[in-house]
């Protein structure tokens, strides 16, 4: 899974809103969101790199933090729960070029076995906390509003 900067940090065009919600991120933004909270929107992806797996996130809205202490992100779904840590005690967001809305990239490790339960899971809502935050993300259903050419 590869995330694009400049399509999360916005384009030109939207930079004079003030009003940044979950709509106007999943608008603004080209990857598939991955769950919505309140404020913030969730893109997220399993990856691996030499043999070692992650779960890359990438959290787009108000949630504004600098971390020295590292998150945790709790799966739950039907029959299944899994707990992951992120695998760097240190992070923090970076400010987008839009008013009110921040970029913070977190990745968590996964251990190999169960990279297949995630995969198989059906889930209903990701929970990350960091700091004294908890954002609960729950599954997102985008209804595609563009006419398709023909």
């Amino acid at each position: 899974m590869a995330f694009s900067i400049s399509k999360i940090f916005g384009n030109k065009s939207s930079q004079s809103k003030t009003n940044d919600g979950v709509e106007a991120i999943i608008r603004d933004v080209e990857n598939q969101p991955y769950g919505v909270a309140e404020h913030n929107v969730l893109f997220a992806g399993l990856n691996e790199l030499g043999g070692y797996y992650f779960f890359q996130t990438v959290i787009v809205g108000q949630l504004n933090v600098k971390c020295k202490t590292g998150a945790t992100l709790t799966f739950s779904g039907e029959n299944f729960e899994l707990q992951l840590d992120s695998d760097m005690p240190e992070f923090e967001s970076d400010r987008s070029s839009i008013k009110g809305r921040n970029i913070t990239k977190i990745d968590f490790q996964v251990e190999e076995s169960d990279v297949k339960k995630l995969e198989n899971a059906t889930l209903n809502s990701v929970l990350i906390i960091v700091k004294n935050h908890k954002l609960l993300f729950e599954k997102v259903v985008i209804e595609n509003t563009t006419d398709e050419e023909e």
